[in-house]
């Protein structure tokens, strides 16, 4: 099993932008998707910004969790 590290493997700048990288990505497939669904351009977008925004601090939660730990690495 792993343990926990005191520090992560990678630099909080480059924790932050990979995670703005992919969801920058995310947002664009998420408002496509919307637009594809409800037909409005102002819907989709409200849809994609809003569900990414709550999307992108559980990312960068996540992956700062996980970059703590040595399993795999």
């Amino acid at each position: 099993m792993g343990r926990l590290r005191q520090r992560p493997h990678q630099h909080l700048s480059r924790a932050v932008v990979k995670t703005l990288g992919y969801r920058f990505f995310m947002v664009c497939i998420t408002v496509t998707i919307a637009f594809l669904v409800v037909g409005d351009v102002g819907d989709a977008l409200s849809i994609g910004l809003v569900a990414n925004v709550v999307k992108t601090g559980t990312y960068f939660a996540y992956e700062r969790a996980w970059d703590r730990i040595d399993w795999g690495v």
